[in-house]
């Protein structure tokens, strides 16, 4: 029996009525792991025997009649998402032997469901790319195509859904790193509104940017993951008291706003055509299409690129190497440690984007670039809260290109960026986007944005339904 092919639904239904159990299918997803790891290169460590005994407790309870949706469900978290006693490197040389000494919020949310965790999948270092090609364990390879990219920098979790190597596979999104690799990877990605998921316990990268989101296969299993995890953490902060509602909407009653400013020069021809033809689909289910205007869109990406590496270069300084993390004990004295620590610890990109962070929030600077991008960051938010008032979803692409080849940008650290560009103004604005497959290009597959209102994670995720179920049925 392929389980892989089953929804968190049909697998739950499986449990209950004894056709199978949790530990036969995390059995089948590790034995998969392990046969498409040597291809693809999803996974960084592999939790099996954690997953087997979760599973076998996952047994017992169902045993027992509980029936929490997600009891026995085989996931996959992130390699920058705290599990207790595993080991989290976030992709990097310097946490290459760190252990998490708690469970992140999510991971609590997850057990408390019954939930099975197979492993921790790769993921570009401290989350800074959109290729997963900057993890200092190896290059994650897109399914479709293993000479093309992923995407990232949530590549793993994308790759491990996409092959089916597990039901669903937890990512985080600053910029676009659960969308762009699920639209490169042909499946399902959420990022949800800012504050809406707890982030204690994910290893920070730029803090008023990152949220904790989902992959799955489909937008049913979508749903059912946001509502388990979604809610209030009293030892987050920036955590909202927010209670997910799900129910069905009246998709030929939605005013659906396509931004001009998303259909740009540069722009893959065949993605505009593709994107545009899954309009076409949405105009058929009767919901009302208008042509809106985001004007500030041009400057998202450069606001992205000022505020995100202020962040980083704030967040990384806490990776000395005194605490915890690579240590080399060649140091003559205190600032020689700092430096080969770092030093050796980091990769390319995240130097680099410390050095940017550095330079624009250091004296003389921080007015000129950081502060002003802030204010563009407020414009940016309230275009959307504008076109909120005129429609209820906003449809775009979710990246302009189609996946690349392995190396072909790497030494061109821009062209990627701007693979970014119209994912990255849901963060700026914090509002919720979800990524699903409109189909392929030359076997490559492709992937629209639906943008919603903040805490209206209902509505893009029963538009996405309606969506799938009428593309599919096509």
């Amino acid at each position: 029996m392929n389980f892989s092919l089953m929804t968190i639904r049909e697998l739950a239904s499986g449990f209950r009525g004894g056709e199978f159990s949790a530990v036969e299918v995390a059995k089948f997803f590790l034995d998969k792991i392990k046969k498409n790891n040597e291809e693809n290169f999803s996974f960084i460590t592999i939790t099996e025997e954690l997953a087997l005994e979760q599973a076998r407790k996952a047994d017992e309870r169902i045993a027992k009649g509980d029936e929490n949706l997600l009891l026995g469900i085989s996931g996959a978290l992130k390699d920058n998402i705290m599990l207790k006693g595993v080991r989290c490197t976030a992709g990097s040389k310097s946490l290459n032997n760190y252990y998490s000494s708690y469970n992140a919020h999510i991971v609590e949310k997850l057990e408390k469901e019954g939930s099975v965790i197979l492993g921790k999948t790769n993921m570009d270092e401290f989350a800074m790319g959109s290729s997963t090609e900057n993890s200092a364990f190896g290059v994650t390879r897109n399914p479709y195509d293993l000479s093309r990219v992923p995407g990232g920098s949530s590549g793993g979790s994308a790759v491990a859904v996409a092959t089916g190597c597990c039901s669903f596979a937890i990512g985080s999104d600053t910029g676009g790193s659960i969308r762009q690799p699920a639209s490169f990877c042909g499946v399902v990605g959420l990022k949800p509104t800012y504050g809406s998921v707890s982030r204690r316990g994910l290893i920070a990268m730029a803090s008023s940017l990152d949220q904790i989101g989902v992959f799955a296969r489909n937008i049913s299993d979508t749903i059912d993951l946001f509502e388990a995890i979604s809610g209030k953490d009293e030892l987050d902060s920036t955590s909202v008291d927010y209670s997910f509602s799900r129910k069905e909407i009246d998709v030929s009653k939605l005013r659906v706003g396509i931004p001009k400013e998303y259909f740009i020069d540069g722009m893959d021809k065949r993605v505009e055509m593709k994107t545009k033809e899954a309009i076409a689909l949405i105009s058929k289910m009767g919901a009302k299409i208008k042509e809106i205007s985001l004007p500030h869109t041009d400057y998202a990406l450069p606001v992205y690129y000022i505020i995100m590496p202020s962040e980083v270069s704030s967040n990384m300084s806490r990776y000395d190497g005194l605490r915890y993390g690579l240590s080399d004990d060649q140091a003559s004295d205190l600032i020689e440690s700092y430096f080969r620590n770092r030093g050796k610890g980091f990769g390319m990109e995240v130097k680099r984007r410390i050095v940017l962070g550095t330079y624009t929030l250091s004296a003389g600077y921080k007015d000129t670039y950081y502060q002003k991008a802030l204010k563009v960051r407020s414009l940016i938010k309230d275009d959307f809260v504008k076109a909120f008032k005129e429609v209820d979803i906003i449809i775009t692409p979710t990246s302009p290109i189609l996946p690349f080849k392995i190396g072909e940008k790497i030494g061109d650290p821009l062209s990627i960026y701007l693979s970014d560009i119209f994912t990255v103004t849901a963060n700026l604005a914090g509002v919720p986007a979800l990524s699903l497959p409109c189909g392929k290009i030359d076997g490559l597959p492709v992937g629209i944005q639906l943008i919603g209102r903040s805490f209206e994670e209902n509505t893009i995720l029963q538009a996405g339904k309606a969506f799938e179920e009428l593309w599919n049925s096509r």
